[in-house]
């Protein structure tokens, strides 16, 4: 029967096992929280994000997850800078043109701050002059750094990214820095 991992992966920490970097100092990474032999990630989720990452043991699930053949949709809670705009959120709506070509239409709203949210260290930076806001968007597709390249294109850079679902898993009742093992969709 094939593992599969939720884990709710903290801020700073690579979606790997190992830093492969030659810096001074390592970068954390999945070791540090999983000591299950054989599991990888299906997908990454950059070291300045947070949130779902799926580890499987399955290569066929991890295909089934990560691949953008398959359209899984994904679902980030976004703290953008600025108030954002219904003309942005339709924009992200109907799909946003980057260096690399036009994305698919994304779901895209305004939410509140979720008042489950968990600290984030360090905080994100909080200047007195300039608002933020949340948003949630939804992609299906998994390009490098794409939520923020896209809220980025319609003038509302990202300053928190979490992201809670991956198809039908979420983040619900999972701690930063934890995990849970579930059955296989």
């Amino acid at each position: 029967m094939p593992r599969l991992i939720l884990f709710n992966k903290p801020f700073g920490v690579l979606s790997q096992f190992t830093d492969a970097s030659t810096s001074t100092s390592p970068a954390r990474t999945l070791s540090e929280f999983i000591d299950i032999p054989g599991v990888y990630p299906a997908g990454r989720l950059d070291k300045d994000s947070e949130g779902l990452l799926l580890l499987t043991d399955d290569g066929a699930l991890q295909n089934r997850i990560a691949s953008p053949k398959h359209k899984l949709p994904k679902t980030y809670l976004v703290q953008l800078e600025g108030t954002i705009t219904e003309d942005a959120l339709a924009r992200l709506r109907a799909g946003v043109t980057l260096k690399d070509g036009p994305t698919r239409p994304a779901r895209a709203r305004r939410i509140e701050a979720p008042a489950w949210l968990w600290p984030r260290t360090p905080p994100v930076r909080f200047r007195k002059t300039v608002p933020d806001t949340w948003a949630e968007i939804t992609i299906t597709e998994g390009r490098n750094r794409q939520i923020r390249r896209m809220t980025a294109a319609v003038g509302h850079p990202t300053l928190r990214l979490i992201r809670w679902q991956v198809g039908e898993w979420t983040l619900e009742g999972i701690e930063t820095g934890t995990w849970r093992e579930v059955k296989p969709g």
